[in-house]
């Protein structure tokens, strides 16, 4: 209780005042530690913070591009569970070949939402991006390529039969009757 005074008739009984006015126990005459300077303490200095803020950038750099990386490993996932289905129409197969499909289009969706976590100003985030993209067409491609070995895709010209027109007739063949 060097600093402080005790404060009476204040209402209080005890209440300790801790501020100081003389100025002979200012922070300025006593010496720094041995090992600290004050240059370096700094929160403005110039090379400390451009360090950190180099090194924030590449750490959301790379988390970028783990994010951008990570269908890749969706991907051999969905083949395999693919493969696992069959080749038959059934309820399994319908419902991994749905969710193969759905994925990649949710995330083609939400590009910027993914990325958005990582936007600087010195970090290029197009590349991640494409990379990104890229990987989940090749997810809807495997998706659509699974719709077809199902045999759920219109791709022969028997799958159009009903919208064709009815074929004119070139001849007329009726009982035994001839008609002149």
């Amino acid at each position: 209780m060097d600093k402080g005074k005790a404060v009476m008739g204040s209402g209080r009984r005890w209440a300790v005042e801790f501020t100081d006015n003389s100025t002979s126990n200012s922070s300025r005459d006593i010496p720094d530690p041995p090992g600290f300077t004050r240059a370096s303490y700094d929160p403005d200095d110039s090379a400390g913070s451009k360090q950190k803020k180099d090194a924030e950038a590449n750490w959301k750099a790379q988390k970028a591009w783990e994010v951008a990386q990570a269908p890749f490993k969706n991907l051999f996932m969905m083949g395999f569970m693919m493969w696992m289905s069959g080749s038959t129409v059934h309820l399994f197969s319908i419902g991994i070949t749905f969710s193969a499909l759905w994925q990649p289009i949710n995330a083609l969706r939400g590009v910027g939402k993914v990325f958005e976590p990582y936007k600087d100003n010195r970090v290029d985030l197009l590349a991640p991006k494409l990379v990104f993209i890229a990987l989940n067409l090749v997810g809807l491609g495997l998706g659509i390529w699974k719709l077809n070995t199902l045999g759920l895709l219109p791709t022969h010209v028997s799958d159009w039969v009903s919208s064709l027109p009815p074929v004119q007739e070139v001849e007329y063949s009726g009982g035994g009757i001839p008609f002149y």
